[in-house]
């Protein structure tokens, strides 16, 4: 709905629909130059929405983050999230149907994939037949037992104390005894600042006693999660991104993701990672097809738009994971990360513009968008549990005005130039990036070329190029050469680049 209610209920603001992504929008996303789509809350998760009426359970509000709740808070593995459905009893065949105007359109379906916690009250009331519930079989009492699927506070209840506002009214929730919560706290007292909505999943290490890993026999847990991932991949999911995939042993990995591909060896695997000592582990061993560049090349980036790194940066942050570069996974915006545009970031969409170019044209790895990015949403909203901090809400019902536009444009992309519903500036930005990922996908160079970097002749110049504002790099296949230069500075300006002549042998430039 377009009056948003901050802290408002499903009933006031409204929430998106399966359904909405029709032939027409998701052949518009394809033209404009993706090749997947990464749909964020499919499965159901906690929320204080009541659906007791469909026969779900209802969720208990104080372990609840936000109206619509977290979306990492799963509730029901094998299930999808009702505020998505138009018919609620037929909730699942709307997502399959969506599936397959996904492939119709030519693109992926990417599904999360949130290994390392579950909602505090999860339950499956449609599980396949056969398949145990997690924590079904759980011995309470035992802190840690690699039969378990949880971890225990033995003997000591969930203090709530710590999270729940004083003015919480109705009855007090109850966990006995209590569970480790999300973020590796093994506890009874989550504060606010904690992950006090999930609670943590037991992969075989007992970390309470000392980091011990019990991997032989597979761990419960490890057998349970993998046939999670092969029911998606039955219902056509493409691909996972595996949420905070470093907080789950890698040896689980390399075991799940064996059998994921033993069965359906297209399927794709992307980790979201922070720890740059871990990364080839994940891939290597692990077996991830990608993982988030974020500290890294995003940091890097931001820095240089933001005005406190030097251009020059972008080189050390490409060699750091140059050999396994094409793991990589770029970006600017994410759910997790403020907006470009917002007060936090650099408050104009457009002082980006180098950024991207550089995210997408300097290797042939993969480069993410987040909705709303190619016209600026600015994610300064203060939507009721998130607030105004620069990001997009993932737990409050809530239409950004950005999203509203881009579901209202025309079908076609260029005739989105003559469309009212944008701005001048919002038009600029949306030809840019349609233009940046065009190019990428149709420029052989930029898709599959060699990648050569010049800064290294370019730091003392006298052409007006400027390694602390300015970067540049060549990409090269047999039939066509780019000189890309990304201008970070206010001004234009005309400079010259110097090519050394290392360039000219490795790319055989003549």
């Amino acid at each position: 709905k377009h009056n948003n209610v901050p802290n408002g209920t499903y009933a006031e603001n409204g929430c998106a629909k399966f359904n909405y992504f029709t032939d027409e929008r998701l052949n518009r996303i394809r033209k404009f130059g993706f090749s997947h789509v990464w749909f964020t809350g499919v499965i159901e998760h906690a929320t204080q929405t009541d659906y007791s009426a469909q026969g779900i359970a209802v969720d208990h509000p104080w372990v609840v983050k936000g109206k619509a709740g977290s979306p990492y808070a799963i509730k029901d593995y094998f299930d999808v999230d009702p505020d998505l459905a138009e018919s609620v009893p037929h909730r699942m065949d709307e997502f399959e149907a969506l599936v397959s105007r996904v492939h119709k359109a030519g693109l992926k379906f990417i599904l999360d994939f949130v290994p390392n916690h579950v909602a505090r009250q999860y339950a499956s009331d449609v599980a396949p037949e056969g398949q145990r519930d997690l924590g079904a079989d759980d011995d309470s009492e035992m802190a840690f037992s690699v039969r378990n699927n949880f971890y225990y506070c033995w003997g000591e209840p969930l203090h709530t104390d710590n999270f729940v506002p004083s003015t919480a009214t109705g009855y007090p929730y109850l966990e006995m005894p209590a569970k480790a919560t999300g973020n590796d706290l093994f506890n009874a007292w989550p504060g606010r600042n904690d992950w006090y909505e999930t609670v943590k999943l037991n992969y075989g290490v007992d970390y309470v006693g000392g980091g011990t890993r019990h991997f032989d026999p597979i761990p419960d847990t490890w057998r349970k999660m993998t046939a999670i991932l092969l029911y998606w991949v039955k219902k056509g999911v493409d691909a996972f991104r595996c949420d905070m995939a470093e907080m789950v042993p890698v040896e689980f990995w390399h075991y799940a993701i064996a059998q994921v591909k033993a069965q359906a060896p297209q399927v794709q695997f992307i980790a979201e990672v922070y720890n740059p000592q871990e990364y080839r582990s994940y891939i290597a061993h692990g077996g991830f097809d990608f993982l988030y560049d974020k500290v890294g090349l995003y940091d890097t980036l931001r820095g240089v738009i933001c005005r406190y790194a030097s251009a020059s940066a972008i080189t050390q942050a490409w060699q750091s994971t140059d050999d396994i570069r094409e793991h990589m996974l770029y970006f600017l915006e994410n759910h997790d990360e403020q907006r470009i545009a917002s007060d936090f970031f650099c408050a104009d969409a457009a002082k980006a513009v180098p950024g991207l170019v550089v995210a997408a044209c300097i290797g042939n790895n993969p480069l993410m968008i987040y909705a709303g990015q190619e016209i600026g949403e600015r994610g300064m909203d203060a939507e009721g549990f998130s607030g105004k901090d620069g990001r997009t809400t993932i737990f409050d019902y809530w239409s950004p005005e950005s999203l509203r536009k881009l579901a209202a444009l025309p079908a076609s992309v260029e005739e989105v130039e003559q469309s009212k519903l944008l701005n001048a500036e919002e038009k600029r930005l949306y030809e840019v990036y349609h233009t940046v990922l065009r190019l990428r996908e149709s420029s052989p160079a930029l898709r599959e070329g060699a990648f050569f970097d010049v800064m290294y002749v370019n730091y003392q110049s006298y052409t007006g190029f400027d390694s602390n504002r300015h970067y540049a790099f060549l990409r090269k296949t047999n039939d066509e050469g780019i000189l890309g230069v990304a201008n970070f500075s206010d001004q234009d300006i005309c400079v010259g680049v110097k090519i050394p002549a290392h360039a000219f042998d490795y790319l055989q430039l003549k």
